[in-house]
């Protein structure tokens, strides 16, 4: 029970220091939601938005934090 504790703690510790990195950089981000692959539909009253590659790469990227969190505890 400890160790899911500390997990928890740790995930959100993850959040605020990438919302502090959103706050921050936010300007420099915003080719998310605009990759190749991100589907857009705009029409006269009805708007689709599907980011698939946005999603497919900020997956990636916490993937690999979290199996880099994770590795020392094994």
């Amino acid at each position: 029970m400890e160790r899911l504790g500390k997990l928890i703690v740790l995930a959100g510790v993850l959040v605020v220091i990438a919302g502090v990195v959103v706050w921050l950089a936010g300007d420099k981000l915003r080719f998310l939601g605009r990759l190749p692959g991100d589907i857009r539909i705009e029409r006269d009253n009805f708007r689709v938005f599907i980011p698939i590659t946005t999603m497919l790469l900020l997956s990636l990227v916490f993937s690999l934090v979290f199996w880099i969190v994770n590795k020392p505890g094994r």
